[in-house]
């Protein structure tokens, strides 16, 4: 079982992939409707308490601070992996583990084993740093679709004539996201549906894209 402190964007990300390495799951919310939507996924939402003694992993994406306590970390099984997807190291809190009772042992660049003092191990990941950037767990597959695209943004700034942008963070057009998936899908041997002439008019939609408005969420 793997216990998963948020089911915000991140969360419900990293939930899609462990559901589907056939993973138990399970989901601590503060917020009602992303426990609704955790519950409607097929997920058990429940505080970190109560599953706290059984679970294998726990994985944190909360953006808040102290989510995992000491009190947390001592009552964790024997080999209880605990790593962070959030975007800072205060989501668990490592200061706590910092104390002349435990030791640290680094197995490896960031892993590190917590050792109390009748030999429960806890495997801590990159400190509590941001696990996917730290332990360097992003497929080259994804790498290669976040490159692609920030090569296509930098062209295009490089010949945008001046005064289009200033200083300023803007969405990346949709026609260049839809472009930067399209060179992906074969990898996956896929092929798109075309909209005839007829189905683009009533969808009031150019056939070759964009699809989408820039506000629609995937």
């Amino acid at each position: 079982p793997r216990a998963m402190c948020g089911y915000g964007e991140v969360g419900k990300g990293c939930c899609a992939a462990l559901k589907a390495l056939g993973a138990i799951v399970y989901i601590t919310e503060i917020d009602p409707i992303c426990a609704l939507q955790a519950c409607m996924d097929g997920f058990r939402v429940v505080k970190l308490n109560e599953v706290i003694r059984q679970v294998d992993v726990v994985i944190t994406c909360t953006g808040n601070k102290n989510v995992v306590t000491r009190e947390h970390l001592d009552r964790m099984k024997n080999s209880c992996i605990v790593c962070n997807m959030g975007h800072s190291n205060t989501e668990i809190d490592v200061t706590s583990l910092r104390t002349p009772e435990l030791t640290w042992e680094r197995v490896r660049s960031q892993v590190d084993h917590v050792i109390w003092p009748d030999g429960k191990r806890v495997v801590l990941l990159a400190e509590g740093r941001l696990l996917n950037l730290s332990c360097s767990t992003v497929p080259t597959f994804v790498l290669s679709i976040t490159a692609t695209t920030q090569a296509l943004a930098l062209i295009e700034l490089y010949n945008a004539p001046e005064g289009r942008y200033k200083q300023d963070v803007y969405l990346l057009p949709k026609k260049m996201d839809e472009y930067v998936a399209s060179l992906h899908l074969p990898s996956f041997d896929a092929h798109l549906t075309e909209l005839t002439d007829d189905q683009a008019k009533y969808l009031g939609l150019n056939k070759n894209g964009p699809f989408k408005p820039n506000y629609y969420r995937y």
